[in-house]
């Protein structure tokens, strides 16, 4: 047991944001102890797969730019720090019709926060980017500083990184149950009972599990990811070719996708397929495997907007979104304590913001106020 309860924090949870949080504690000099049920990185949540977008144009709202502006120099804090390739520039397109919600979501940010930008119709957008084929009526908008994280290796580095400043894993193991005291949180394992002055839970779809109040804010959906290999034209998949892309087929239906870099191109819905419905509320189904019938109708897709790519399977993965209702991240304290936080940057859109974010939850587990407003992310 620790019986020291200040200022320790434990983080519940090492994916994309427990991982970076850890580091940022643990540079700050806080004896920080991190505990995940598995060996991260590993496959049990929603930060595997080889490849994130991180991207600025940002459609959901613009209130999310400056965080993900903050994060891309956190990233690269990180690469410096590590040594180690974390983020690889491609370009961003968004595609779609003038009037969906992605297309104006992109430039709406993209205007408000001047950010660079170039858009096309469709005969522009089928020169400059033969792969895609395109509506008449659809137009792209084109971000320069777009691209791709490795989620693997920038939770490792984080990890890695975090214990050489001190910080205590505690990995392949479960945590059953906490409760919070007036002056500190105990949180009871599958090996051990732990004291600390803060707790943190970004324990991703296990989260109501944890925090019971959760359930009506978080469901958990399934999602497939898809490696195929180019049948033709293989150049054209090339990263500096082909920039990763998302695009709205239908309204409210968006798909996106990355170059070619070793393992084929890698395409997924962003929440559900067209006509199906994947959502689940238990943790433990995300990881079902792909059926033929999900690969079928991701090869009819591609057929009709990236032919090119429709070669043969590579591979796929199963993760899982941790989905609130507006689909805005979850950042507050859990009901009735003041010294538990739950973190749940997901809704399909939160890796990219990790280091960003982990600096935040330093702040608040710490008192401290941090430089953005999390107001809009409250679960109440």
């Amino acid at each position: 047991m620790v019986t020291d309860a200040s200022p320790e924090v434990l983080i519940v949870g090492l994916g994309a944001t427990g991982s970076l949080t850890l580091l940022e504690l643990a540079r700050r000099g806080v004896h920080v102890i991190g505990i995940d049920r598995g060996h991260p990185p590993h496959d049990l949540g929603s930060s595997h797969g080889r490849s994130r977008i991180i991207r600025e144009a940002y459609f959901e709202d613009p209130l999310y730019v400056p965080l993900v502006q903050r994060a891309y120099a956190a990233w690269q804090t990180l690469e410096r720090d590590a040594g180690t390739s974390l983020l690889r520039v491609t370009g961003g397109l968004c595609l779609g019709a003038p009037t969906s919600r992605l297309v104006t979501g992109a430039l709406e940010s993209a205007m408000r926060h001047r950010l660079p930008h170039e858009q096309f119709n469709a005969d522009a957008l089928r020169r400059a980017f033969p792969a895609h084929r395109v509506a008449d009526d659809w137009i792209g908008i084109l971000e320069p500083r777009a691209g791709i994280l490795d989620p693997e290796r920038c939770i490792a580095t984080a990890l890695r990184l975090a214990t050489q400043a001190g910080a205590t894993l505690h990995l392949g193991e479960t945590v059953t149950g906490w409760t919070a005291h007036p002056d500190h949180v105990t949180v009871r394992t599958t090996r051990r009972t732990l004291r600390a002055a803060q707790l943190i839970v970004s324990a991703g779809g296990r989260a109501p599990e944890l925090i019971p109040a959760l359930v009506p804010a978080l469901t958990v959906e399934r999602q497939v990811q898809f490696w195929f290999a180019p049948r033709a034209e293989a150049t054209a998949f090339a990263p500096e070719r082909f920039p990763v892309f998302l695009s709205e087929i239908a309204p409210g239906t968006i798909w996106y996708g990355f170059p070619d870099v070793g393992d084929g191109v890698k395409v997924a819905w962003h929440h559900r397929a067209p006509g199906t419905s994947t959502h689940t509320t238990r943790a433990g189904d995300v990881r079902a495997p792909a059926t033929a019938a999900e690969v079928s109708v991701m090869r009819a897709h591609l057929a009709a907007h990236l032919p090119w790519a429709d070669g043969i399977l590579r591979g796929t993965a199963t993760c899982h979104y941790s989905n609130t209702p507006d689909e805005h991240f979850l950042i507050d304290l859990a009901p009735d304590t003041d010294r538990v936080w739950v973190a749940s940057p997901c809704s399909g859109h939160g890796f990219k913001f990790a280091s960003a974010i982990g600096e935040v939850l330093a702040d608040l587990a710490l008192g401290a106020t941090p430089a953005f407003d999390f107001t809009p992310f409250r679960w109440r």
